[in-house]
């Protein structure tokens, strides 16, 4: 412990003889730890807000659509059209193990909702209780999504995307009013919380009102599905999960199971893994570069321990000729290069949080989301601090370790 307190005091004493060499250095290892954490950081809070904006539609979930068949099939020809009916979800739930949760939906377009002299044609849509966790369709403090009650008794209850009550009720309150869709009144239980979806189908969710599915077979005279949505518990076994969904329609409507045009799915599992593997790389190339600099930062202080070692180059040999030993030299020039790169990377740290959060004041968190200090980003640089530090302290230090004492007296 005393040999690490007089190392710092030699440390402390050399940073005020060279002052403007020492910051130099630290400026350096300094603007390699901000490179690498906000980089780092940047990418993470990328592929978050990503994330939400991608999963605004729904998490692990997949949305099939009837198409028409292009193989013949037991003596049925091809560009048979498909459809299907509300019997086909319990038929899938019972069927496919990796469903965990399954609702169909009805949909038409053109219909008017009007509030007194406010009217609007937004997609009219027709589901199960289900569909409002897999579709993160979630109603407003106050409100409340359609339930079993609504949807046994065919209740006229309508849940408002954000959008659509804007305009048709304004800043006004909404719940507990009446709106009426083709002339029939619905009563508002509930306004859709404004989220980020930066895909779908039809129509964005903000545009859209829900009823429930037997209120719209009832109401319209509609038998035929639009589509029907589910969400898959495993989303590793997901290409097997929808393969299963297709065998199961085939033995009811006489399809090739393999036929993937009779029943189109769009799994959006597919684009978790585009997500995965495009930010692996992402991350790895902003922490590459970010690498780069601490490096170069890195063989400035390896530049600057070897100017140390060849100006002490005569105290090293009067500590060699009263009793030093090589490792004592080694770890006094090893410990002042790992003095130096803490204290710039302690700076680093400190400058990349104030920087961070400097960040969250800017209107981008929308857009590409705000840089994010994880345990990931935190343990990348840690562990590259460690490689530089190690490779920039050791090499300086086995040259002071090795020099000949006699030469160094001399």
């Amino acid at each position: 412990m005393q040999q690490f307190f007089n190392i710092v005091r030699e440390f402390l004493a050399d940073l005020r003889a060279q002052k403007l060499r020492v910051s130099m250095t630290l400026f350096g290892i300094t603007w390699g730890t901000v490179a690498i954490i906000v980089l780092m950081a940047f990418g993470m809070g990328f592929k978050k807000q990503l994330s939400i904006n991608a999963h605004g539609m729904g998490e692990h979930i997949a949305v099939m659509f009837p198409g028409q068949t292009s193989k013949a099939y037991q003596g049925f020809g091809i560009g048979r059209r498909m459809s299907f009916v509300e019997e086909d979800v319990n038929l899938l739930r019972s069927r496919v193990r990796n469903i965990s949760a399954i609702s169909p939906e009805y949909s038409r377009n053109g219909v008017p909702v009007r509030v007194e002299k406010n009217i609007m044609n937004p997609v009219i849509t027709g589901i199960y209780p289900e569909y409002s966790p897999m579709r993160n369709i979630l109603p407003e403090q106050g409100g409340r999504f359609i339930d079993d009650l609504d949807l046994k008794n065919n209740r006229r209850v309508i849940l408002l995307g954000d959008k659509v009550k804007e305009l048709l009720f304004g800043t006004e309150e909404a719940l507990g009013k009446y709106v009426e869709v083709a002339n029939v009144p619905f009563l508002v239980i509930g306004v859709m919380q404004k989220k980020n979806q930066n895909s779908s189908y039809n129509a964005r969710d903000q545009d859209r009102v829900f009823i429930p599915a037997s209120t719209f077979s009832s109401m319209f005279g509609e038998i035929h599905l639009s589509n029907i949505i589910f969400q898959i518990q495993n989303p590793v076994t997901a290409e097997q999960t929808t393969d299963d969904v297709r065998a199961a329609l085939s033995g009811k409507y006489h399809f090739d199971p393999t036929d993937r045009d009779a029943v189109w799915i769009w799994d959006t599992n597919e684009f978790d893994k585009f997500f995965f593997y495009f930010f692996l790389a992402f991350n790895i190339f902003m922490g590459l570069i970010g690498s780069f600099t601490l490096g170069v930062g890195g063989v400035g202080v390896a530049n600057i321990m070897y100017i140390v070692v060849q100006e002490r180059t005569q105290e090293i040999g009067i500590k060699r000729a009263v009793g030093a030993k090589r490792s004592n030299v080694l770890f006094q020039f090893f410990m002042e290069t790992l003095l130096i790169i803490f204290i710039g990377s302690s700076l680093g740290f400190l400058l990349s949080l104030g920087i961070m959060e400097g960040l969250t004041f800017l209107p981008i968190k929308e857009f590409v989301g705000v840089p994010e200090l994880s345990i990931e980003v935190a343990a990348a640089a840690v562990v590259i601090l460690a490689v530089v530090g190690f490779t920039a302290g050791l090499m300086p230090a086995r040259r002071a370790a090795n020099l000949n004492v006699i030469e160094c007296l001399r």
